[in-house]
């Protein structure tokens, strides 16, 4: 049952960043006798005077405190109404404190309650408690606001206990007993008690206080008399007496004071909406932006296109152009002995080429974007030199693309096709530019397939058989794990990186070249030009085959198996290949 001595509960500091108010250590006013006010602590006692009824309303009062002599001016606070003065008003001066009364059971009680309140594990309820009556009182005398005497010092009022309610405690409270009544306190019989006090509690304590030595004697005093009776007639209490409401209203002092709000947004109120999550990048864009870039791109080579076709349609209808073409048809004559037609081998070799080099864009483009590869293989001789299993299949149709290439070449010198493919004459390149020319103006060149073709058709297969295909061989097989890696010399000699830097644009020729050379086999008589090469069919009479359905479905047979070899090229059906030649593993 501790009570506060000598500290004054410290509050909000006076500057930002400063310390509680007031300082540590520092103490109220004495009253007339001396006795620091401070020494009771904050709480309120709500009593009945003696000999009232049930309806005559209970009067709050602090505990035992003393107060400052009179004529010391209260500190004025925040005012109670917006707007309003601040409190208290104006003039207002402490009242004197001399001659009051207090019940030291009631401060007994109190103290039960405020613990109760620190510990609400423990059940205590209010008691009957004998009062005790200061020095110099009468017996029976009725404690109240009033009896402090004229002039005394008022109690600073606070916060009201409800919203909208009167500040705390209402108006004409004032201390009610001195600390030297306290200590000149005797108790009283039971039966002078007054009606009946209930003690209501106050604001926790903290544990470590020590209570004050003029209310622990009090309390010493009554407190042995009272505890045997005050286990008895507290259940008694709860039952004739209850105790009052907490607050005027009836809501309890737990509940929190309801929030009004007081803040609403202004005219030019403006609400920052949430970030939108970046966009999924596909390379440098995202996808939006690839479709516009599309779109505009597209529209921009079309319309470059248009405007192309119109300037070079009017170059060659001018005298110029048409003695450039009448000198320069598009094409040259072959040596004496050149070959007539395609042969089946070459018809053969070119379907396994273009088989392969499709899976060999596929493996190489797979490669480039798997990061964390979950199949590898490993030669037996070397368990511990793995690659992945979609490089082991690349560098394996790398393989077989160079022993058809070789065949092909091979044959070509054989059977003397390859002056259809490699220049003979230096009118290989006006014929060239001629040719050019008119696959821009839409009127394309109509050379027949199965003896000769245009220059720039030629030009364009010697630069893939005889440059491309060398260039890609080379950079692929220094990128390759059948480079030898201590080769320091050969190493500084033939870099990596430029290795790196040649073999993927020399990939980007290769569908480029295939992506054209479809387009144009499409677009200058499809069935003619699959009959030649698909079903090694043809004619000197350019006319010949051009309704011949046979190379047209040789040709759609190849792509049904291109496409199976696609789907094919999984882990599933590569490992069981791959076992044959080496060790696959999942790490």
């Amino acid at each position: 049952m501790a009570t506060f001595g000598s500290s004054v509960r410290r509050g909000l500091p006076r500057v930002p960043g400063g310390e509680p108010w007031p300082p540590a250590g520092a103490a109220p006013g004495t009253n007339g006798n001396g006795v620091a006010p401070a020494e009771a602590p904050l709480v309120e006692v709500v009593a009945r005077p003696a000999g009232a009824d049930a309806s005559t309303p209970r009067l709050a009062t602090p505990e035992v405190a003393g107060v400052a002599s009179a004529g010391r001016a209260i500190r004025r606070g925040l005012p109670r109404v917006s707007g309003g003065e601040p409190w208290p008003p104006a003039g207002v001066v402490p009242a004197a404190a001399a001659g009051a009364t207090t019940d030291v059971a009631a401060v007994v009680a109190t103290e039960t309650a405020t613990r109760t309140e620190a510990t609400p594990s423990e059940a205590v309820t209010p008691v009957k408690v004998p009062p005790v009556v200061a020095a110099g009182a009468e017996a029976g005398q009725q404690v109240t606001p009033s009896a402090a005497g004229e002039g005394a010092k008022a109690l600073r009022r606070g916060l009201p206990r409800v919203a909208g309610g009167e500040p705390w405690p209402p108006a004409g409270f004032a201390p009610t007993a001195t600390a030297a009544a306290v200590t000149d306190a005797a108790p009283a019989p039971a039966a002078e008690a007054p009606a009946e006090r209930v003690v209501r509690a106050g604001l926790p304590r903290p544990a470590t206080a020590a209570p004050t030595p003029v209310v622990a004697a009090a309390v010493e005093a009554s407190v042995e008399t009272a505890r045997t009776r005050a286990i008895a007639e507290t259940r008694i209490a709860e039952v004739v007496a209850p105790a009052a409401p907490a607050t005027a209203t009836g809501v309890p002092l737990s509940q929190p004071l309801p929030f009004h709000r007081t803040v609403w947004a202004g005219r030019a109120a403006r609400t920052r909406p949430a970030a939108r999550p970046e966009p999924k990048r596909i390379g440098p864009f995202t996808r939006g932006q690839w479709v516009g870039a599309v779109i505009v791109g597209g529209a921009g080579v079309l319309y470059a296109a248009g405007m192309a076709v119109f300037a070079v349609r009017w170059l060659l209808s001018t005298e110029w152009g048409v003695d450039f073409l009448a000198a320069y048809p598009g094409e040259y004559h072959l040596p004496e002995g050149a070959p007539v037609g395609v042969p089946a081998w070459l018809g053969w070799q070119h379907f396994f080429n273009v088989f392969l080099m499709v899976l060999i864009i596929r493996t190489g483009l797979q490669v480039r974007t798997d990061k964390r590869p979950s199949v590898f293989w490993s030669p037996r001789s070397n368990g511990r030199r793995k690659m992945s299993l979609s490089l082991w299949f690349h560098q394996s149709l790398d393989i077989l693309w160079i022993v058809n290439g070789v065949i092909f070449v091979v044959l070509l010198f054989v059977t003397g096709q390859w002056m259809k493919i490699v220049p003979t004459s230096w009118e290989v390149f006006p014929n060239a530019v001629s040719a050019g020319l008119q696959y821009v103006s839409l009127d394309w060149p109509t050379e027949n397939g199965w003896v000769n073709y245009n220059s720039l058709q030629q030009l364009a297969y010697f630069a893939t058989v005889f440059l491309a295909a060398p260039l890609a061989i080379a950079t692929g097989v220094r990128m390759s794990h059948v480079w030898p890696k201590n080769a320091a010399g050969l190493n500084r000699a033939y870099p990596l990186e430029w290795a790196r830097a040649v073999h993927f644009p020399v990939m980007l020729y290769f569908v480029a070249f295939i992506a054209v050379h479809v387009f144009l086999v499409f677009a200058t008589g499809a069935l003619r030009n699959l009959n030649h090469m698909y079903a090694a069919q043809g004619s000197i009479d350019p006319d010949a085959y051009t309704d011949n359905w046979t190379g047209f479905w040789f040709f759609a047979a190849s792509l049904i198996v291109i496409a199976a070899a696609w789907v094919a090229a999984r882990p599933l059906v590569l490992a069981p290949i791959a076992r044959l030649f080496g060790k696959v593993t999942g790490r």
